[in-house]
C-alpha cells in the first residue's frame, strides 16, 4: 500500500442519505461509511430537500437569465439550514449517487476556503444527461471521480477539472461469507431489473424442484415499468440484509447496467453493482455482462460471469448443467471472493483517490487491507467440495 504524500488527518463528507432514500443509493452511502470507518471522517447530512430544491431552481433561473454562474450565485438564496464551516479539513469528499444531486454543494457555502484538498465522486453519470449549470459547480475541485467510464471526457470538458473513472465496489468484509462451505439455502437470487421470461422459467423450476428462488415482489416502476426500486429507512440495514441474502445464495443473476433499456444506454455498457456484490459474496454470477474492454479488465478471471441472455427461457437447463460440475462451482466461488477481496473493496477505491491527490493512507486503512489480504490468503488454499452446499436442493 502506497505511503506517499501527507497524512490524512481530517476528512469531511457531504451525504444525502437523509433526503434520497432509494435502495439503489445505499451503495454510495456504503462508500461513505467505509470512508468514515477508515478515516474517522466528519459527515454533514443534507436534511431539507424542499429548501434545497427552491434554492436550486432559483440558481438555475438566474444562471439561464444572466449567463453568469457568479451572478446567479449572488441572486439565488442559499438553502435553509446551510452549514458554515468554522474549522479546516485536509480533504473534502462529497459523494453523489447521481449528477442531479450536485447542487447539494450549496449546503456548505464556504467548503473551498476550509478544505486543503477537494475531490468528489458521482456514481451515475450519463454523457447525454449532463446539466452544465450543475457541473460548472465542480470547477473548484482538485479532481472529479465518476462511476461511469463513458462520460469521463465530457465531464472533464464541462467542469474544466481532471476527471477519472473510479469503478464502484462493495464492502467485501460485509459481503464475504465466513467460510466457503457456509450453507447456501437460496438456490437462485434475482433482484432488481429482470426479464419476465427468465423470471417465469425460474418460478416454474423452483415449483417443480421445491427449491428456494429469491426475487423482488415490489411492483415495477418507471414510465415504462422496467425499473424495480423502492425506498429504505436505514441504508446500512439494507446493505446488511442484501449481504446476508447473497452470502446464502448459490446463483445470482447479474446483467450490465440498464440491460432492459437499450434505447437509454445506446451501447454505453456500464458495470452494475451486482457484479461486485455477487463476487464478494461468493455467488456464481449468471447473466449478460457488459461487452466492454473495461469490464474484461476488471473481471478477467475464469468464469467470473457465466453467460446467459437477459431473456433466458432455458435458464433451468443452464443451471442444471452447472450443478453437474460441483468442482467448477467451488472454483468459481473461491475465485470470485478472492478477486473481490484483492481488487474490488471500497478501500481500493479510497486508495486510488488518495494516490491521485497525493495523500497517505491511515492506520485504519492499513488494518482493513490486512483483513482483505487474509481473505485472499484463505481463498487461495485448496478447497474440498461440500456436497451438501454444492448440490442443488
Amino acid at each position: 500500500m502506497s505511503s506517499k504524500g501527507a497524512d490524512v488527518h481530517k476528512v469531511l463528507l457531504l451525504s444525502q442519505r437523509r433526503i434520497a432514500r432509494l435502495a439503489a443509493y445505499c451503495l454510495t452511502y456504503e462508500f461513505e461509511d467505509i470512508w468514515s470507518a477508515v478515516t474517522d471522517a466528519q459527515r454533514i447530512d443534507v436534511t431539507d430537500l424542499p429548501a434545497l430544491e427552491f434554492s436550486r431552481r432559483a440558481y438555475k433561473l438566474g444562471r439561464l437569465a444572466s449567463g453568469s454562474p457568479g451572478l446567479a450565485r449572488q441572486l439565488a438564496p442559499y438553502p435553509r439550514g446551510k452549514v458554515m464551516l468554522e474549522q479546516d479539513y485536509d480533504l473534502f469528499f462529497p459523494v453523489f449517487s447521481h449528477s442531479y444531486e450536485l447542487y447539494a454543494l450549496a449546503s456548505i457555502p464556504n467548503w473551498r476556503q476550509h478544505c486543503r484538498k477537494a475531490a468528489c465522486f458521482i456514481a451515475e453519470v450519463w454523457s447525454d444527461m449532463l446539466p452544465e449549470y450543475l457541473f460548472e459547480l465542480l470547477s473548484d475541485f482538485d479532481h472529479i471521480f465518476i462511476g461511469h467510464f463513458n462520460a469521463v471526457e465530457k465531464v472533464a470538458r464541462i467542469s474544466g477539472r481532471p476527471c477519472t473513472y473510479l469503478p464502484i465496489a462493495s464492502d467485501v468484509l460485509r459481503f464475504t461469507p465466513a467460510s466457503l462451505d457456509q450453507p447456501r439455502p437460496i438456490d437462485v437470487c434475482n433482484i432488481g431489473r429482470r426479464s419476465p421470461i427468465t423470471h417465469q422459467a425460474l418460478l416454474d423450476d423452483a415449483e417443480r424442484r421445491q427449491s428456494f428462488y429469491y426475487y423482488d415482489t415490489v411492483a415495477a416502476s418507471g414510465s415504462d415499468l422496467k425499473d424495480r426500486t423502492f425506498r429504505v429507512d436505514v441504508a446500512a440495514e439494507h446493505r446488511r440484509m442484501l449481504s446476508a441474502i447473497l452470502k446464502r445464495s448459490r446463483y445470482f443473476l447479474a446483467h450490465r447496467g440498464y440491460v432492459n433499456r437499450p434505447q437509454f444506454t445506446l451501447g454505453r455498457e456500464e458495470v452494475s453493482a451486482r457484479f461486485y456484490e455477487g463476487a464478494a459474496a461468493g455467488t456464481v454470477l449468471i447473466g449478460d455482462a457488459p461487452r466492454s474492454e473495461e469490464f474484461k479488465r476488471q473481471f478477467d478471471w475464469p468464469d467470473a460471469v457465466i453467460h446467459a441472455p437477459f431473456d433466458a427461457p432455458d435458464i433451468a437447463d443452464i443451471l442444471a448443467g452447472l450443478d453437474r460440475d460441483p468442482e467448477r462451482l467451488l472454483s468459481i466461488r473461491q475465485n470470485n471472493i478472492k478477486m473481490a477481496a484483492a481488487r474490488h473493496d471500497w478501500l481500493h477505491r479510497i486508495m486510488t483517490v488518495l494516490d491521485v491527490l497525493g495523500l497517505s493512507p491511515t492506520e485504519k486503512m492499513q488494518a482493513r487491507a490486512q483483513r482483505l489480504d487474509e481473505i485472499v490468503r484463505r481463498t487461495s488454499l485448496p478447497a474440498v467440495v461440500n456436497q451438501e452446499c454444492a448440490a442443488s436442493p
